[in-house]
């Protein structure tokens, strides 16, 4: 069984009306990585629905964060804003809200791409409309009941005059110890090390509570059934732990299922954005890569279990095995050992699955016929030249237009340098020899006559060889040079297929002369 739906049946027996949080802190460029959070709650929603239940799934953006430092790839001016709260810190583009509004934009657009059924909830408005009062206040009065918590959980010694709230003082804008003794609901005294005094109101966004306090907050202000979190979160004396002691004995609220996982690693080569320098971002994910194909990744293994994820040639093994599962899942004849990840293609399209097998173009097949032309209607005529399209439905068509783009993408910011080509005008006949002359003419004769579908060109190509008497390797060598300008490329006896035979003919009778 699919581990979302061991999940789903577990959580069902617990909370026949189930919620689901996730969240982001966004204070940066926000990595592929973070995605696994999102897709892996809705993988469980999709599961729950599947099964019947009423379930909700929210997206909580932790937008009240301090900004902890200048990152690399900000104006040397943010120097100014290091630990003000990421939604009152300008918009480094000045095209959003704020900080946190212009980082998580581009992930909140990758998680539409990948029609993620969630709320989007921010953190910062959740304080200004007093939702978090209540926990303040009983973690302000029972402090030392906190602090001794915290001490158990985690091993380290706290000061006695820790705070789980701190206030945001006026004068700098940055977060500040407050004056304990000073608080009476719903106010607190601070004094800044700026220089600046006053007092906050912990019904208003004065300021926040510190995350061992926070997250079980939210747990308690939504009931939480289930959460994914990262791993760290959930090592021993980890957040996870001390939450569930808070939530339970300050906030008399219920810890929710933990499903912790593990991190994504960035493998292979290519994986820095050409054009920007920056590492794999969520969105750079859904542009080189179909939704539904970026969802199996995630979900075809244990959320548990490490994933490597490559932007090179990974992204077209990917899709090859998403295309093999969906014929599993239609054809049938999986093995035991696939029955899980026939069963991630159905989640990963949210249990809303085709009523038939979509028509499959592979991915590499694509590779090569984008690069045979600069728009999607030459696409399909090329593909048109081999495949059978006239029947496609607008959803089967807008499928395949997704592909395109994807591989386009990819083509242009993470794909190997070896895989990429363009049909060039061809070489004067002078840089050929006479056996590779000969060799283009007996081509050009039998290939009139061929069937033009890659298995019968593949055969002429390398018998035609031997009657020239040149070895395979150097008659591909040719037909590259001739065809692409390079000694090597895409498989030849597609590649031929994809091009209009009387012109592949005209060429290389061109150059044998």
């Amino acid at each position: 069984m699919h581990w979302a739906d061991v999940i789903a049946r577990d959580i069902l027996e617990k909370d026949k009306n189930p919620l689901i949080a996730t969240g982001i802190s966004p204070t940066g460029i926000i990595h592929v990585g973070s995605l696994r959070e999102a897709i892996t709650g809705e993988a469980v929603r999709s599961a729950i629905k599947d099964l019947g239940g009423n379930v909700r799934l929210i997206y909580l953006i932790d937008s009240l964060d301090p900004l902890r430092k200048r990152y690399p790839f900000l104006p040397e001016e943010y120097e100014n804003y290091v630990g003000m709260p990421i939604c009152q810190i300008p918009c480094p583009c000045g095209k959003h809200d704020n900080y946190a509004h212009h980082f998580v934009q581009p992930f909140l657009d990758a998680l539409k791409s990948l029609k993620v059924d969630c709320e989007i909830i921010w953190t910062h408005e959740l304080y200004a409309q007093g939702k978090f009062a209540p926990m303040i206040d009983l973690a302000l009065r029972k402090r030392p009941q906190v602090i001794k918590i915290l001490k158990e959980v985690t091993g380290r010694d706290l000061n006695d005059d820790f705070s789980p709230y701190n206030p945001l003082c006026r004068s700098c804008g940055r977060f500040t110890q407050p004056l304990l003794d000073t608080y009476e609901y719903p106010r607190i005294d601070y004094c800044c090390k700026c220089g600046g005094s006053g007092t906050a109101d912990i019904t208003k966004m004065d300021g926040k509570l510190v995350w061992r306090l926070e997250w079980p907050a939210k747990w308690k202000i939504f009931g939480t059934s289930v959460e994914p979190f990262g791993k760290d979160h959930a090592a021993a004396g980890g957040s996870y732990d001390s939450g569930k002691r808070i939530v339970e004995e300050i906030f008399d609220g219920k810890a929710p299922y933990p499903v912790p996982y593990e991190f994504v690693q960035l493998k292979g080569v290519g994986q820095m954005h050409k054009s920007t320098g920056s590492p794999v971002t969520g969105m750079d994910a859904i542009n080189m890569t179909p939704p539904e194909v970026l969802n199996y990744l995630f979900l075809r293994v244990n959320p548990q279990k490490a994933i490597d994820y490559d932007s090179g040639m990974g992204v077209l093994d990917m899709a090859d095995e998403y295309d093999r599962m969906e014929r599993l899942f239609f054809e049938g004849g999986c093995t035991d050992c696939e029955e899980n990840s026939v069963r991630a293609y159905s989640i990963a399209q949210h249990n809303v699955v085709p009523e038939e097998i979509p028509p499959q173009i592979p991915y590499r097949h694509l590779v090569n016929v984008v690069q045979m032309s600069d728009c999607f209607e030459g696409v399909m005529e090329i593909l048109g030249r081999t495949e059978n399209l006239k029947d496609l439905s607008g959803e089967e068509v807008q499928r395949l237009r997704k592909r395109v783009e994807c591989v386009k993408f990819w083509l242009d910011t993470f794909a190997p340098e070896d895989v990429k080509f363009s049909v060039s005008d061809g070489i004067r006949p002078e840089e050929l020899s006479e056996e590779e002359k000969k060799y283009l003419a007996l081509l050009s004769d039998a290939l009139d006559t061929t069937e033009w579908t890659p298995d019968p060109i593949s055969n002429a190509v390398v018998e035609k060889a031997k009657e020239a008497g040149i070895s395979t390797k150097k008659g591909f060598q040719t037909l590259y040079r001739v065809l692409i300008g390079r000694t090597s490329g895409p498989r030849l006896g597609a590649f031929l297929a994809d091009m209009e035979k009387a012109k592949v003919l005209e060429r290389f009778r061109s150059v044998s002369l």
